[in-house]
């Protein structure tokens, strides 16, 4: 097992009916900036809620967050906290409304042009240096309630960068459940596969010697295979709900990921999907993942194997026929969750997109991705070109 630190401050509060401690948890002085997204809170009665519990507070409100937080949109934030003196904000949102929310408690004070956060990947580490914020769920995917990162998009350059730190985990995150019964289908296929694939990143690699925390991934996409199409289709249902949110915030909280080695290439090819067509962050990871696998069949085969014997139940074969059944088992799970897997189903300008990406890529150096960092620019054009 790898040596690790593990590192979690954040306050959980998980269960129905929790929005009502908010009260308790933001200091009573705090001058609070609340952060929305397109309005599905006025929707579903999150925001009548956060308000009540915010009663007697100094609010400001700052919606229209996209679906991939923008840096020009999150910089007029940015500005009303500085102009207002505002020292607290509250994310209620999804992912996408937490992530903005770390860049802008980061932004706030930042000593310099804010856009270095995402092109340098800067850690913050220092609390003094943050606005303190906390979040309210209201889409589970991410787990960036209970985590430090955070993803960008630059609108003007069509890029989308992360970063993070230790001083961007949230103050406290308010876990209700009971919001899942109001969202959309589509919402909720993508915050299952995107999770799903969030363990894989961190445990689809080689075998090591962390006998535990496999276990725990292997829980985590079980748990998944067995709820999500139940969910989709029975979104009221609280056990459905419970479990497949507390699965989300478990599948990238740091637990999973600490002493073994992780991947992540998924994700950034996939990110320049998302940059150049706007196609949804899980529907990407569909159309990649399964093809960075069989192009890196060698390096994960023995992997696969594990994960299509002990999720999958496959009982038969040899290493490599049990690691291509575990492929297209997956394959098979993303399209009962809703995903179509190729490019071209998504757009008809998908030709040059290898070449476009590995020129990003190259551009920022990264020339050696994966846990073996045996990803070279070559294997990526041939994974994104499998992925048409």
């Amino acid at each position: 097992m790898l040596n690790f630190e593990l590192y979690n401050p954040t306050n959980l509060v998980f269960g129905k009916g929790q929005i009502a401690k908010i009260s308790e948890l933001i200091p009573k002085d705090a001058k609070v900036l609340i952060t929305f997204g397109g309005g599905s809170i006025f929707k579903n009665g999150v925001y009548d809620q956060v308000r009540e519990s915010l009663h007697g507070y100094d609010v400001t409100e700052f919606g229209g967050i996209e679906p991939n937080p923008r840096y020009e949109t999150l910089m007029k934030a940015v500005e009303i906290i500085r102009e207002k003196k505002l020292d607290f904000i509250l994310a209620v949102g999804g992912g996408s409304v937490i992530d903005g929310t770390k860049f802008i408690s980061a932004a706030v004070k930042f000593d310099g042009n804010p856009m270095e956060i995402l092109h340098k990947r800067l850690l913050i580490k220092d609390l003094s240096q943050v606005v303190p914020f906390a979040t309210v769920l209201t889409l589970p995917a991410t787990a960036s309630e209970m985590n430090s990162g955070a993803v960008i998009t630059i609108n003007e350059t069509q890029e989308k960068l992360s970063f993070g730190g230790s001083a961007l985990f949230p103050k406290f995150s308010i876990c209700d459940p009971q919001v899942v019964s109001s969202l959309p289908k589509r919402q909720i296929q993508n915050g299952i596969v995107d999770a799903f694939t969030h363990v894989f990143e961190q445990y689809l690699t080689f075998p090591h010697d962390a006998l535990l925390q496999d276990r725990f991934s292997e829980g985590i996409l079980q748990t998944l295979i067995e709820i999500g199409p139940k969910v989709v289709e029975n979104p009221t249902d609280y056990k459905l709900a419970s479990n497949y949110m507390w699965s989300c915030t478990m599948a990238l909280n740091g637990l999973i990921q600490k002493g073994v080695p992780s991947d992540w290439a998924t994700h950034m090819i996939g990110h320049e999907l998302t940059a150049l067509f706007e196609i949804d962050h899980a529907r990407t990871l569909a159309i990649i993942g399964p093809n960075l696998y069989r192009v890196m069949f060698e390096t994960k085969k023995e992997k696969l194997a594990q994960y299509g014997k002990r999720v999958w139940n496959i009982a038969d074969g040899s290493v490599e026929e049990m690691a291509n059944q575990a492929i297209e088992k997956t394959v098979a799970f993303f399209h009962t969750m809703g995903m179509q897997t190729k490019l071209s189903e998504y757009t008809p300008d998908f030709e040059k997109t290898a070449d476009f990406v590995v020129n990003r890529f190259q551009e920022r150096g990264w020339k050696a991705l994966g846990e073996k960092q045996n990803i070279t620019p070559e294997k990526v054009k041939e994974i994104v070109e499998m992925s048409y």
